[in-house]
């Protein structure tokens, strides 16, 4: 496997290409057809509503702009060779759109995640009173802005020039694409962010798995911690951090895991694949982790205040449970974390 780095001064870019590139078949159809259904699919079995925020409309987005890519390449593939508007379409243009469209992906993480991560940053501790309308109207004006910079920023950078070019050079029954220099070092930082926060607080963790036990709360099957609270601030944030890392790895385990695992191995896997809406709401969990953790002390506890995460309900870390009942106690006792 013949692989090519390509950076521009930043070095954002990483193109690596195959000695066999992807052939224009029903192979590149059915994998973009996929690719749709896991995004519609992830955001239709949401199990409870969710809180309006930048991550969810571009999940949306991306949702919505893979449905017009797979609508593209299927026409195109169909009629074969049509004049449109005065331009001709051929099978060149299958390639041409997946790869100006992977190009784009690859260039995405680092101001979406950042725009995501101020956003839970700023809006955790529910101080922002700011309309609810105004709020939603800055989203959608924040992920417009973002795919048109992108998108041009794609179309204008040489080093992305001379990746599309190289279409001139290879049979048209081909095409290279390229992966993310992004996403593998946001894939970097995540897994080893996460390893050093378990062996910090192993013992801890360990401590909780022996003696939670499964119980039933509020129609939802959740794990019962016992813990002992603290007044110190430092050592509550400790704790904290344990039952944070509980929950998300008990949601999001097999991510990891198959995170860890592509590192590893170095496979390269292409932008417009690695982008997708149940790697976005992944990356909205380990985010909201990081908001809370840091933020904790200006976390208040209000129902609404937790439904930015359709997958894990991090309430749970937070209040003090009854051993008893499963109603709210007045005084210190066990937690109950939803896994």
């Amino acid at each position: 496997m013949a692989d090519r780095l390509c950076e521009n001064g930043s070095g954002q870019y990483h193109c690596t290409h195959t000695s066999q590139p992807l052939e224009i078949s029903y192979m590149l159809v059915l994998i973009i057809f996929g690719k749709v259904f896991l995004d519609f699919f992830m955001l239709q079995i949401k199990p409870k509503p969710v809180k309006v925020s930048f991550m969810g409309y571009f999940c949306i987005s991306v949702a919505l702009l893979d449905f017009a890519l797979l609508l593209s390449i299927c026409f195109i593939f169909c009629f074969e060779d049509f004049a449109l508007w005065g331009v001709r379409f051929t099978e060149y243009h299958i390639c041409l759109f997946t790869q100006i469209t992977s190009l784009t992906y690859g260039i995405l993480p680092y101001p979406v995640y950042l725009v995501a991560a101020l956003d839970y940053y700023t809006t955790v501790p529910q101080t922002s009173r700011f309309p609810k309308t105004g709020r939603k109207l800055l989203y959608v004006f924040a992920v417009v802005l973002i795919w048109i910079s992108r998108f041009f920023c794609t179309l204008q950078v040489p080093a992305v020039s001379e990746e599309l070019e190289m279409q001139n050079s290879v049979s048209p029954s081909q095409c290279p694409l390229s992966g993310s220099l992004q996403s593998y070092w946001v894939s970097c930082a995540m897994v080893l962010l996460l390893a050093t926060a378990l062996l910090a607080r192993w013992k801890e963790v360990t401590a909780m798995l022996l003696s939670a036990r499964l119980l039933s709360f509020s129609s939802q099957p959740v794990l019962l911690f016992p813990y002992v609270p603290n007044n110190n601030n430092t050592r509550f944030k400790w704790q904290l951090l344990s039952r944070l890392l509980l929950c998300f790895l008990g949601t999001w385990a097999p991510f990891v895991v198959l995170q860890v695992v592509v590192l590893l191995l170095g496979v390269q896997i292409p932008a417009y694949v690695e982008m997708n809406v149940p790697w976005l709401y992944f990356i909205n969990s380990f985010l909201l982790a990081a908001a809370y953790w840091c933020r904790c002390h200006q976390v208040e506890l209000t129902e609404e205040g937790w439904c930015t995460d359709p997958f894990v309900s991090w309430k749970f870390c937070f209040m003090p449970f009854n051993n008893e009942s499963t109603e709210p106690a007045d005084k210190p006792g066990p937690v109950i974390v939803n896994c």
